[in-house]
């Protein structure tokens, strides 16, 4: 059956970095566009990046400019989130997602399958 998982979250200081993993089974995460998105705990899921299938066309919201990249390795069915300069303001479950479309969006209804989400905190 067609899932995706994340991992690579976890508990970090103001100013360190996690790489998070987005890795998709039962089918090829190549042919599909990729978001990342976060819901804070009482705030609505933000779309935070996307990634084209493979000619490296990359979408970021404002706030993670400069700080966070976004990439993929089809060959692996995994795409990346590097989020460096981390902020508490970064605090959040973390999800990534498959585009219905082959366009980047940031919008979650632009989204078909989606992970369980991993846990990102940003404290000191």
């Amino acid at each position: 059956q067609a899932r995706l998982e994340e991992s690579g979250g976890g508990l970090v200081q103001p100013g360190g970095s996690l790489r998070l993993s987005c890795v998709a089974s039962g089918f090829s995460l190549g042919y599909f566009v990729i978001g990342w998105f976060r819901q804070a705990p009482g705030k609505e899921r933000e779309g935070v990046s996307s990634i084209a299938t493979s000619d490296g066309r990359t979408l970021y919201t404002d706030s993670v400019k400069g700080r966070f990249t976004i990439s993929r390795v089809n060959a692996k069915n995994t795409v990346y989130l590097q989020m460096d300069s981390l902020k508490p303001e970064d605090t959040g479950v973390y999800y990534c997602a498959t585009a219905r479309v082959f366009r980047l969006s940031l919008a979650s209804d632009e989204y078909t399958i989606w992970g369980q989400g991993t846990q990102v905190t940003v404290s000191s």
